[in-house]
């Protein structure tokens, strides 16, 4: 069950893009739709990088052409 409530909104669009009997076209611009979409979140999804405990080394990265993400978490 969890599988069908985690991907409801595909299940649902599947089923709207199905239900009016799309021509070749349609399912080709989806299909490009699609494939535009998980190119771009390729691209553009930020990526884990090596932590790091020591502050000098975060404060070395910071202003050095890369862009530094300050992440604080709270174990409560």
């Amino acid at each position: 069950m969890e599988f069908f409530n985690q991907y409801s909104a595909n299940w649902i669009a599947g089923v709207i893009l199905l239900r009016r009997s799309p021509k070749c076209p349609q399912f080709l611009a989806f299909g490009l739709l699609v494939l535009g979409l998980m190119a771009a979140w390729t691209l553009l999804h930020p990526r884990q990088t090596a932590q790091v405990h020591d502050v000098t080394q975060v404060q070395a990265s910071i202003g050095q052409g890369t862009p530094v993400l300050l992440e604080f978490q709270s174990p409560y």
